[in-house]
């Protein structure tokens, strides 16, 4: 059979076809994403360059984003200092034992933390021990005791049998000893089964109790403690004697609610070179604090500073650990604004440098806003 002239050709030129198209090659497994289009890159949140976030308006919505616009004004400078809940004097006490002793339950057992107890309410006893020396002894006099009581109530009989001839004197004088040693008697006796009652000072609830029926206890050793949760104050501790002469006012921060305190007036005396500072609140809201629990009080002072104010949420860090804030520049563009602080009441602070009066600062959402790369 006779070849063509032009198939050499035409096979080489479809060969080179075939090469030069382009082969797709199989995705990895977990990586084959279908048909699905490409995700769109244009209209969503990224980190530009400059460091400025856009962030468009449904995702501003869906994140909840807030701004205000700040104003400049005076504002009393503050200062934070580190407090805890103390318990009022007057309505909160110690339940502490007299003597050593072994413990037991009240008439109403051993209360519990938390249990509402009525001031003279017996808590506990605390029986007296005593060695077995002592306890001999005890009893050694007891018995002389019984023995010379028998003698005096014989004595004084037969004193009265002879009432026409003895003198009257000497008979009161044979009935004061008998009394006497009626009385040594039963304080003997009484020494060996007393027992101490523990009872409430005040009338409020117990904050804490280290009572175990048949618990040995020594003297002083702290029972319980009763406190009114109504009635509970704040003592902050201050090392610069100049602030205590400067309070003009306060605040409790508990999360995002301040709580105001009234200054009731500072110690005359140092504590471990701090000096100690009393304020009273609001009874609700103190009394959802526990007794000893740690809180940061803040103190406005007499002085004055210019700042714009700004809540403590809107504050965030860089990468450099500096203090920022996002301000809102356009629609769906926010600008990170290092910036200097001073505290206020605990839920703003002033903001002295960085700030603008007028501008538009997130007060809701900028911690998202912080997290956009």
């Amino acid at each position: 059979m006779r070849r063509l002239p032009f198939a050499k050709p035409l096979f080489l030129t479809l060969l080179c076809s075939a090469l030069a198209w382009p082969q797709l090659a199989p995705a990895g497994e977990g990586h084959d994403h279908g048909d699905a289009p490409p995700a769109a890159q244009g209209n969503a949140p990224k980190r530009q360059p400059n460091g400025r976030v856009f962030l468009p308006k449904p995702t501003q919505r869906q994140l909840a984003v807030r701004t205000v616009p700040v104003v400049q004004a005076e504002l009393p400078k503050a200062f934070e200092l580190a407090g805890k809940v103390v318990m009022d004097p007057n309505a909160g006490g110690k339940v502490q034992a007299a003597l050593a002793g072994r413990l037991e339950a009240g008439p109403q057992g051993l209360p519990g933390v938390g249990q509402a107890v009525r001031k003279g309410q017996v808590l506990a006893y605390v029986v007296p021990t005593a060695g077995a020396i002592e306890r001999s002894n005890q009893l050694s006099q007891q018995a002389e005791l019984r023995a010379a009581r028998a003698l005096a109530e014989r004595r004084v009989a037969r004193l009265k049998e002879l009432a026409d001839t003895v003198p009257r004197k000497d008979i009161e004088a044979a009935e004061s000893e008998l009394q006497s040693l009626s009385a040594r008697l039963a304080a003997v006796g009484a020494g060996l089964l007393q027992r101490d009652a523990l009872v409430a000072p005040v009338s409020g609830v117990i904050a804490s109790a280290f009572a175990v029926a048949g618990q040995v206890v020594d003297a002083r050793e702290l029972i319980f403690e009763v406190v009114d949760p109504q009635r509970l104050r704040i003592e902050a501790l201050s090392y610069d004697g100049a602030q205590a002469r400067q309070v003009a006012g306060a605040t409790l921060a508990l999360g995002a609610e301040r709580v105001p305190l009234q200054f009731l007036g500072a110690a005359r005396s140092l504590r471990e070179q701090a000096l100690p500072l009393m304020f009273a609140g609001d009874a609700a809201a103190l009394g959802q604090l526990a007794l000893g629990q740690s809180v940061k009080v803040f103190v406005q002072s007499q002085e004055r500073v210019l700042g714009l104010r700004v809540p403590v949420a809107s504050l965030q860090r860089n990468p450099s650990n500096q203090a920022i804030v996002w301000v809102k520049e356009a629609p769906e563009q926010f600008e990170p604004r290092v910036v200097t602080v001073e505290p206020l009441d605990g839920a703003t602070v002033a903001v002295t440098s960085g700030l603008s009066a007028g501008d538009r600062v997130v007060t809701l959402g900028a911690t998202l806003i912080n997290q956009i790369r």
